[in-house]
């Protein structure tokens, strides 16, 4: 109980000064100051620490539950500090410049959405045993659905095929958790609270996910939108597609860990 204890207090004390400290000021930035009536910066505040506390209530509950829920409940929290420290950076690109931060979009999903569908695999097998190819397949079409679209945004390739590439990559997920092994793994072995939340979470990344690629289209595609709504859409798409996925994860762990107690 002592070592445990200790290991919280110090996972905590870790969290709060990264969150609170100078260093996190600093990424904020003198010039990342909000003005009155940046209704986009407001989210991206908002969010940033929105992401922060759930980062430490996944760690907490990870801690609390331990065992085979650990792992999924740390994935989720990373997840969201990966998020909230790329938040603090876009803040300072919005407020200052006024420009959208693609790259630093793009390096953050690059780490996260990996990690979420990862937790696929994860959740499955902490009540099940799942062969490797779930993690693998799932990983690879994060990639191909990731990599394109940023050499598109980027520049480095015509817009368009790197859409279209991104696009064969999400599909590709869509299958796998739909109806591929992993659909079947759920579908067949998991208890009820898993398959809700395996359910929700395949369709969070049907339906929250379509949000990223219908900003693509509009905003390289089909003449442009207004780059304040886009980035607010972006922001609130991230409490759904981070924060509640990672509530769904937290959902199925402490009903196997009551209902086991």
């Amino acid at each position: 109980m002592k070592s445990k204890f200790t290991f919280t207090s110090l996972a905590t004390t870790l969290l709060s000064l990264f969150f609170f400290s100078p260093l996190a000021t600093a990424a904020a930035g003198d010039s990342a100051m909000l003005q009155s009536g940046d209704f986009v910066g407001y989210s991206f505040w908002l969010i940033s620490m929105a992401l922060a506390a759930a980062t430490i209530f996944f760690l907490m509950e990870s801690l609390r539950m331990g065992g085979k829920w650990a792992t999924s409940l740390t994935v989720s929290a990373l997840v969201t500090f990966i998020a909230a420290f790329h938040y603090f950076y876009m803040r300072e690109v919005w407020v200052s410049t006024g420009s959208t931060p693609t790259d630093f979009r793009y390096i953050d999903w690059l780490l996260t959405v990996p990690l979420l569908m990862i937790e696929f695999y994860l959740i499955l097998a902490a009540i099940a045993k799942v062969s490797g190819g779930i993690f693998w397949r799932l990983l690879i079409g994060t990639l191909v659905m990731l990599v394109p679209g940023y050499m598109g945004e980027a520049g480095y390739m015509n817009v368009t095929l790197g859409f279209s590439i991104g696009m064969v990559g999400w599909a590709f997920i869509l299958y796998e958790i739909f109806f591929g092994e992993a659909s079947k793994v759920a579908a067949s072995e998991a208890p009820p609270a898993v398959q809700k939340s395996y359910s929700l979470m395949k369709w969070t990344v049907t339906i929250g996910w379509s949000i990223y690629p219908l900003g693509y289209f509009f905003g390289y595609m089909a003449g442009g939108t207004d780059a304040g709504t886009l980035n607010i859409v972006y922001n609130l798409a991230d409490v759904l597609n981070k924060i509640a996925f990672g509530l769904f994860i937290w959902y199925a762990a402490n009903e196997d860990t009551s209902q086991k107690a």
